[in-house]
């Protein structure tokens, strides 16, 4: 369990931060930028359950969005503890995203997926606050997802392939989420091509 009773330490005043590990690292650390970013989808998530947690028809969603925002920290702590080729066991066993983790949110997306109508065309974000934000928490996903494929190509990096997938699921699951709370695709604005030339 994760004890906090000081919140501020000084130790990155001088634009360097711990990674779970104990190596440190300038702030601007690839790896750093990536844990951050999926802590800042992770309160977007956040955002989007303001609007899901008080409409009864998103219930089902919000549920799910609680689940992912657990597991998004799980991603985080897996992040900031970099796995090492140098035999080097840590003091205890990091957590990892598994596989498992992948495949129940497969099974989400199916889920909400299969209510869903078929698309005419790409949606527009918005159509209800609940869905805006839920596109907004996708965009900034696939932003995280950009920088977790950076930093596995890194020289001396590593992701773990459940990671990768993970986040790559997870953006798909916000659309088809953004869409379910939007009466069920009710709601969805689609892009009409050239519409205003």
């Amino acid at each position: 369990m994760v004890v906090l009773n000081r919140i501020y330490t000084r130790t990155g005043d001088s634009g360097k931060t711990s990674l779970g590990s104990g190596e440190r690292r300038p702030k601007n650390d690839l790896r750093i930028e990536a844990y951050g970013t999926i802590d800042e989808a992770n309160c977007a998530i956040g955002l989007a359950r303001v609007s899901t947690s008080i409409a009864p028809h998103c219930a089902r969603v919000d549920a799910m969005l609680l689940c992912l925002q657990n597991d998004l920290f799980d991603l985080g702590a897996d992040l900031c503890v970099p796995e090492s080729d140098e035999g080097v066991a840590p003091q205890y066993e990091p957590l990892r995203i598994v596989q498992a983790q992948v495949d129940r949110l497969e099974r989400k997306i199916d889920e909400l997926n299969a209510e869903l109508p078929p698309l005419q065309s790409f949606v527009l974000p918005g159509g209800s606050p609940a869905a805006a934000a839920l596109h907004l928490a996708r965009t900034v996903t696939r932003r995280a997802e950009r920088l977790l494929v950076a930093l596995a190509d890194a020289p001396g990096e590593k992701v773990g392939e459940p990671a990768l997938k993970f986040v790559n699921r997870l953006s798909d699951f916000l659309f088809v989420a953004a869409r379910y709370v939007n009466r069920k695709g009710e709601g969805d604005i689609l892009w009409v091509p050239g519409q205003n030339r």
